[in-house]
């Protein structure tokens, strides 16, 4: 029985993506574990432009697995100021670090993220999410807030 890790200093969206704020105005993003889990091996991320803007609940990336395709939404409006390069010859690292070395852009942004999910919130999303679509064993049977 696989184990979601949903750390409680990060935000969340209800895509399944996470945010964390920096001091300088940017805003580091990736896609969970849980959705990383639910993906299976990650094989290519379609990773935006550097200088694109985007806004809120925008679809900003692309991830593709053995199993499907799936947009990566922006969790807020700004403009893309740094890609996770190597992604692309090393897609597995979302897989292997989804919040860590697996991070996939970086905005620039004025907005804030008290509009996103706390861990709390989105632990409970992610349940429903789980039993709504029959997922056994659930992999946030046991998750583990960090």
């Amino acid at each position: 029985m696989s184990k979601s890790i949903i750390p409680t200093h990060l935000r969340y969206t209800e895509n399944h993506e996470w945010a964390l704020a920096s001091t300088d105005g940017t805003v580091l993003i990736g896609i969970t574990d849980h959705a990383q889990h639910l993906l299976g091996d990650l094989v290519f991320i379609e990773i935006p432009e550097v200088g694109r803007t985007v806004a809120a609940d925008e679809s900003c990336a692309v991830v593709e697995s053995v199993k499907a395709a799936a947009d990566v939404y922006s969790p807020l409006d700004g403009v893309i100021v740094e890609v996770n390069e190597n992604l692309a010859d090393n897609p597995e690292l979302v897989n292997q670090d989804p919040y860590g070395e697996g991070w996939i852009l970086r905005i620039k942004t004025t907005a804030m993220l008290d509009g996103l999910l706390d861990a709390i919130a989105y632990e409970a999303l992610a349940r429903a999410d789980d039993e709504e679509n029959g997922e056994f064993p659930s992999t946030l049977a046991n998750p583990a807030l960090v």
